[in-house]
């Protein structure tokens, strides 16, 4: 008789605890239509997606970090710039030389030579359609303008609430990247080097700057910086803020319902330059977060597909578009050093992520086969990020273990093009 009052009672109160979660799931959604909502000229509105609160962003924030700190992340919300549209005022246009010209030859109809050469890589004619996003003249000239203009203000706008957006004496806007612990500025700060490396140009410029409310830089936001509980003396990035841009879904070759991005599938038939165009974009950053192993984007997504089949259809998470079609990677924290932390729990989609793509940009290809052969990526990436940052020995640079970790990647990418070549060569 015992037992079975205890079971009734176990019973009864999982009952309740679900009709609590129910409505407490009920009211939360309601709240996030209300403050996700905006109205439109029927009068009804236009719902912008799921929660963030609620979303695999915050479920991924807490799944990546060390138990001790996953207290500290609830509660946080990542803000996406786009949430905002008012914020975009005053920043500097995105525009590279012969953009429109650029925008009239993508959006005209496909060439009738093949987009791939020599069975995996990208065909000539498209790479010329596509010139370096962020030169490293401008980069240069940015980063140098950065470590000494003055902040005027600071405000939210780039992310988790530990971000903030800075304005400077000139008007134009960086992000600034507290970050929680010193792994996420330095794998952010590295992992923009690494991109410098390969060739990969969709990263905007980054510099670090060391906070001191007493500096030229920073006692103008001084109260600001105490409000937001910053140390002083800590070191801070500084990513130069993009205007104008709007949200990614992933192509329908990457998505899970697809064969991927390979030479023998029909991907190709019946895109127009433009989409040709993004597709070759999206290949270097699905090489890109493999090597960093950055969990915080595509890879996230398919893990999410467990419990929302419809994720893919969605923005992909820190990843913008420019109005003439560049792809701009944003928020790469979690690359290299946590990255590499967490690898064991999110390998296997890594893995996944990368076998989707068997087409690839010529001159990432030879970066990468260079590196291979060299077998000197800790080398060259330490020496590119000391001789043009004045702050790495502050920061810091990778351990001995990660650095394996990076070149090891490196070898098994190396390998896997090597697989995709012998595959399709013939075709």
């Amino acid at each position: 008789m015992r037992a079975l009052s205890a079971n009734l009672f176990a019973v009864l109160l999982m009952c309740a605890l679900a009709s609590v979660f129910y409505v407490w799931s009920a009211l939360e959604n309601r709240l996030e239509r209300h403050k996700r909502g905006f109205s439109v000229p029927d009068g009804g509105s236009f719902h912008q997606g799921p929660s963030e609160d609620l979303s695999a962003k915050t479920f991924r924030a807490l799944l990546a970090v060390p138990v001790a700190q996953r207290q500290d992340l609830e509660g946080r919300s990542k803000v996406q710039n786009l949430t905002n549209p008012s914020a975009f005022v005053g920043s500097r246009n995105y525009h590279v030389n012969g953009d429109d010209e650029r925008s009239t030859q993508r959006e005209g109809p496909v060439k009738l030579d093949s987009p791939v050469d020599d069975g995996i890589l990208w065909s000539d004619w498209l790479e010329d359609l596509l010139p370096d996003k962020f030169t490293e003249g401008y980069a240069e000239a940015w980063r140098n303008k950065a470590r000494t203009s003055p902040v005027v203000k600071l405000e939210p706008g780039c992310g988790r609430i530990s971000n903030q957006l800075a304005t400077f004496a000139d008007g134009t806007k960086a992000c600034v990247r507290y970050g929680i612990n010193a792994d996420q500025v330095q794998g952010e700060t590295l992992t923009y080097y690494l991109a410098s490396l390969l060739g990969i140009t969709n990263l905007p410029p980054l510099v670090l700057s060391q906070l001191s409310v007493d500096s030229a830089q920073w006692v103008a936001v001084k109260t600001r910086i105490n409000n937001l509980q910053w140390s002083d003396r800590a070191v801070v990035s500084l990513t130069e803020w993009i205007s104008n841009l709007t949200g990614v879904v992933t192509p329908a070759p990457l998505r899970q319902d697809s064969n991927g991005l390979h030479p023998a599938s029909r991907c190709f038939e019946n895109k127009t330059t433009a989409e040709l165009l993004e597709l070759i974009q999206w290949s270097d950053l699905i090489v890109f977060d493999y090597l960093t192993a950055n969990f915080d984007r595509l890879v996230s997504n398919l893990f999410s597909l467990q419990w929302d089949p419809h994720v893919m259809e969605r923005d992909t998470n820190n990843l913008l578009k420019t109005p003439h079609g560049d792809l701009v990677f944003i928020d790469n924290e979690a690359g290299l050093v946590h990255g590499f932390r967490v690898l064991n729990m999110w390998e296997k989609y890594h893995h996944s992520v990368l076998s989707s793509v068997c087409v690839f940009r010529k001159r990432t290809m030879q970066r990468v086969a260079e590196l291979h052969r060299r077998r000197d990526s800790r080398r060259r990436l330490l020496e590119l990020y000391r001789d043009s940052e004045p702050l790495s020995q502050k920061l810091g640079f990778l351990s001995d273990d990660h650095a394996a970790v990076l070149q090891d990647r490196i070898d098994r990418l190396y390998k896997h093009i090597l697989q995709c070549k012998e595959k399709y060569n013939q075709l």
